[in-house]
């Protein structure tokens, strides 16, 4: 059957006859704005078929060559609607690519011409590859010039749909709490408001002697019986597990349930699993996608277990913890003359952290933190 779109008129009003909703997706989004647009009526057909391959980041998914194909149509006649749509909002929307995506943005602030726009239309892919300096050749403008380009980028959105149309993210609800009883910490699980799970009675009385419930019946009912006994002993016993998990995390980690987060020590999975007298893998179970509510917040339970680092004094220090160290310093350098990873390692080095220069490297990596030549800023910003 022949699918024939509605009117421009005729969903026009039933936009407007739409009461409030709560929340609205990205495809409605769009299908309001192409009900407005002016393009032909055997056009808005192909319009919504364009917006239906639009993700939820806003980059379209299906190049026009398919759809073309698909549709029986003309490409330049999809490329044509796709051009319309992509001037809706979110700017930068219908994209094929991360480039084209942000060449919309720049466009759509008058800024084609500019340097971010010779930016993004002939080096994007070097962007993180060549210092602003090696782009200024290449591009044969000063460097300032190209600083102020890559700040402007920076601005843009890479993503133009991401977040804004999708569900709100669900709060995380802890599966235990951790409450300070005088000296001592004490773990609870969190379910206090969730109904507990019990067997029916009715069906207890089903199986009593001199009942005159069949046979059959009866043994279905039993079996039945056994296997919700097997899953409530299952639920206990992974209850009493994130209890011991979680007591054996306090044994291990006091610092940091007393005094905060920058008290964390190195833990690794083996030592809780050989202290509970359980396997590692049944305390990455236990570890991975659970919640704990601590005085200081709520954590995943992953997060207590973290390499060491060795310090001069004979005493670890966490993984973490110096990845915050070397954030930091990062942060605070002076953006003429960055950090390279030598000195943050001759800096740690002086705190008495003792870690290798390729160790430097690589957390600085696991961070996100570019080179010290592509932080460099010769403008003083």
């Amino acid at each position: 059957m022949e699918y024939v779109p509605k009117s421009s008129r005729e969903v026009r009003q039933e936009i407007l006859d739409r009461g409030p909703v709560a929340q609205k997706t990205l495809y409605d989004h769009l299908y309001e704005q192409l009900s407005f647009a002016k393009i032909i009526q055997e056009d808005r057909a192909l319009g919504e078929y364009i917006i239906g391959n639009i993700d939820e980041r806003g980059y379209l998914c299906v190049s026009t060559e398919d759809m073309a194909q698909e549709l029986e149509y003309e490409q330049d006649r999809v490329e044509r609607v796709l051009a319309v749509i992509q001037s809706f909002d979110p700017v930068g929307v219908g994209a094929r690519s991360l480039q084209e995506s942000l060449l919309i943005q720049l466009k759509n602030r008058g800024e084609e011409g500019t340097v971010q726009y010779r930016l993004v239309a002939e080096l994007l892919q070097q962007l993180d590859r060549k210092s602003p300096l090696q782009m200024a050749k290449t591009l044969g403008m000063s460097v300032e010039d190209v600083q102020a380009g890559l700040d402007q980028i920076k601005t843009l959105n890479p993503q133009p749909a991401s977040g804004m149309f999708t569900r709100a993210a669900m709060p995380v609800i802890p599966d235990l709490a951790i409450e300070r009883v005088g000296d001592s910490f004490v773990v609870m699980h969190n379910d206090r408001n969730i109904p507990r799970l019990r067997v029916n009675q009715g069906y207890r009385q089903l199986l009593k002697r001199g009942n005159s419930t069949p046979k059959d019946t009866k043994d279905y009912v039993r079996g039945k019986l056994d296997q919700a006994r097997w899953l409530l002993n299952a639920i206990n016993q992974r209850r009493g597990t994130m209890i011991r998990v979680m007591e054996a995390i306090i044994h291990f980690q006091p610092d940091f349930f007393d005094k905060g987060t920058s008290f964390l020590k190195p833990l690794i999975m083996e030592q809780v699993a050989d202290f509970v007298e359980m396997n590692v893998a049944t305390i990455s179970r236990v570890a991975s996608g659970k919640y704990v509510q601590t005085p200081h917040g709520v954590y995943e339970i992953k997060y207590f277990f973290n390499a060491g680092v060795k310090q001069k004094s004979g005493e670890d220090l966490s993984k973490r913890m110096v990845k915050e160290q070397i954030g930091t310093m990062i942060k605070d350098e002076n953006p003429e003359k960055p950090l390279s990873d030598q000195e943050i390692f001759q800096r740690l080095n002086t705190q008495g952290i003792e870690i290798a220069r390729r160790t430097v490297s690589k957390y600085r990596e696991e961070l996100k933190l570019r080179p010290a030549r592509f932080r460099k800023r010769l403008d003083g910003a």
